[in-house]
């Protein structure tokens, strides 16, 4: 199903924001640890007996906090939906996914969306994921200057193909690999677009309010946020001792970047607090939000 933009986007926030370091909680950190290395091919940078800070080329992306017993989260939760994982090229989306067969992992699913191609999966909490690797901006579709996507079979033979044809061997995540964008489930549509769109300012690239779905970016990027009702709609945050997201980091380049998002905040009576590397606060479910201008994240 192909859905265009319905409205052109004015920018708000500055155009080379975009995603930093996620953290999840998760219920055994050996395991985590082993899933995101060993199958995912993330590289270990820091350990301690309770949390563990994974990365690519020595870049962190990702912490993990372990909470004993911790229990997937419900469907109906708001949360997240997945983080994603933004490989440089088609080759590399095609080594990952050779290498999950290889792993005997399995995926959750795959899908053509236009500007962009992915794979689905989930860690062992039930964490969502996403790989994936975008088309080049010039040849995303645009019909009467409105971007457009579509969730299209993938052609997964064409892919491994891709990656048969470069020749490198696996050798687990590669160098530029960054968290290209956030999914997240939400109770309310309008109050995600007065939220992320309204305060924090980012533009709104689909509005698909009747299909339950908001999607915004920054700088024209096709998303860097994605927000859904489709299984959370009127629901609430996940119970305490749940797996799942901790925090997510949104980076901008500086400090100038930084005012008009903390003014905004002032405006709307949006309550944060200034940490050591960024301002925290909590979305309308209580998702914590990173705001930094180095890319540094530490758990907070």
């Amino acid at each position: 199903m192909q859905q265009t933009t319905a409205a052109p986007i004015t920018a708000a926030l500055h155009p080379a924001t975009q995603m930093g370091r996620v953290a999840l909680t998760v219920a055994d950190l050996a395991r985590s640890i082993a899933f995101y290395t060993d199958v995912l091919g993330f590289t270990a940078l820091q350990a301690t007996a309770d949390a563990a800070t994974l990365g690519v080329g020595g870049t962190p992306l990702l912490h993990l906090q372990e909470q004993p017993g911790a229990t997937p989260t419900p469907a109906n939760a708001t949360g997240l939906y997945h983080f994603a994982i933004l490989v440089p090229s088609r080759a590399d989306l095609g080594r990952s996914l050779q290498h999950l067969a290889e792993s005997g992992y399995p995926l959750g699913g795959s899908s053509d969306h236009l500007v962009s191609e992915a794979l689905y999966l989930s860690d062992p909490d039930g964490n969502g994921i996403e790989i994936y690797r975008d088309r080049p901006r010039a040849e995303w579709p645009r019909k009467d200057g409105a971007l457009q996507m579509a969730t299209d079979p993938l052609d997964l033979r064409a892919l491994l193909a891709a990656a048969q044809a470069d020749l490198r061997p696996w050798t687990g995540l590669p160098a530029g690999t960054r968290l290209g964008h956030m999914h997240l489930q939400v109770a309310a549509i309008p109050q995600a677009r007065d939220f992320y769109h309204g305060v924090l300012g980012f533009d709104i690239v689909f509005d698909w309010e009747r299909m339950g779905a908001l999607f915004v970016s920054a700088g024209g990027y096709h998303h860097h946020l994605g927000l859904n009702t489709w299984q959370s709609r009127g629901g609430r945050p996940a119970p305490a001792g749940s797996a799942g997201l901790r925090h997510f980091t949104i980076q901008l380049p500086d400090a100038t970047a930084l005012a008009p998002v903390l003014a905004r905040l002032d405006k709307a009576g949006v309550p944060y607090q200034q940490e050591a590397d960024g301002v925290a606060l909590a979305d309308p479910w209580g998702n914590r939000i990173l705001l930094t201008t180095d890319g540094a994240s530490s758990e907070f």
